[in-house]
């Protein structure tokens, strides 16, 4: 394929802030001429990251899922994706679990960011895990997704050493800085690793 860049399209749910670093990658750092995004998805209309990504000139899409079954959810969510030309979906705060049969559509080609060591902890309030356990550091997890949670193929990790925490909130602040250089760091190890 040469230098053709991979296209992207970001999932989210919120206000986007790891979607706003890998434009920022794209555009000028360690994704610079590596990738693009091509859009950026929410499943809710009112997220805040949709009108930052429109502000910037990305195209948007959303498919609201509130009220809906997950099954017709996700048929009518890979009924848009089947129209997309794209490398990679890159999930950015991304809310949902998605069905199996949506994970199959396209493997080794859904990417997911967790803010603990998937072997250690899986699934919803890893920070806050990390904050109880009083842990004093975790391990922000770049990952392929599969059918189970947090169970796919691993394709990077970043410690995160915790200094004078108080709260959860310095505990998601120092996470969530390392999450924002790091996932564009993973993004491009992926890219430029040969597959297979």
């Amino acid at each position: 394929m040469g230098n053709k860049r991979k296209k992207l399209i970001i999932f989210i749910s919120g206000r986007g802030s790891n979607m706003e670093a890998i434009l920022d990658a794209c555009q000028g750092g360690v994704l610079k001429d590596l990738a693009e995004v091509v859009c950026v998805y929410s499943n809710k209309k009112n997220a805040a990251g949709l009108t930052k990504a429109a502000d910037r000139n990305i195209q948007t899409h959303c498919i609201p899922s509130f009220k809906k079954e997950r099954a017709v959810y996700d048929n009518e969510l890979l009924s848009w994706l089947n129209e997309q030309t794209f490398d990679y979906i890159i999930l950015a705060g991304y809310m949902r679990v998605m069905s199996d049969f949506l994970v199959k559509a396209y493997p080794g080609r859904i990417v997911n960011i967790h803010p603990a060591d998937t072997a250690k902890h899986q699934g919803l309030g890893a920070y806050q895990w990390a904050f109880d356990n009083r842990l004093s550091q975790t391990t922000i997890t770049v990952h392929f997704v599969d059918e189970g949670l947090d169970t796919g193929q691993v394709i990077a990790k970043r410690d995160v050493p915790f200094t004078d925490i108080q709260t959860i909130d310095d505990v998601r602040n120092q996470g969530l800085a390392v999450e924002h250089e790091f996932y564009s760091e993973a993004i491009k190890i992926l890219i430029t690793t040969p597959q297979g």
